[in-house]
């Protein structure tokens, strides 16, 4: 089966961030964007078993973090209202984890294991 799956880590806080909508969305022949699957990350950061699709074809997918009501929570504004972690997926390949490092005025991203 494959699998996307994601992380995310309150730098600032230095924890998992918690309670994030994230967003699996795929770019369809006439460059819509496609909602494959919706859900809030867990008490761990993470977005995992639920994230999947039986068959991932090869294309252009993303996942799209709603950051701003998680740091309003907690009083802050975040310079991002949102971040969108756009990746190809190539034939043959079936397991992305595409970890998001996380603050108020910054973020990183990159293809974990």
């Amino acid at each position: 089966m494959s699998r996307i799956s994601t992380h995310i880590l309150d730098l600032a806080r230095s924890r998992p961030a918690t309670g994030i909508a994230v967003e699996l969305q795929f770019e369809d022949a006439s460059g819509n964007w496609r909602t494959l699957h919706s859900m809030h990350t867990d008490d761990d950061g993470r977005c995992a078993h639920s994230l999947q699709n039986s068959e991932l074809s090869p294309g252009v997918y993303r996942l799209r973090f709603e950051i701003a009501a998680y740091f309003a929570k907690q009083n802050l504004e975040s310079l991002y209202p949102f971040v969108e972690v756009t990746f190809r997926v190539r034939g043959g390949e079936s397991n992305f984890h595409i970890p998001l490092l996380l603050s108020p005025a910054g973020y990183t991203t990159y293809r974990g294991t």
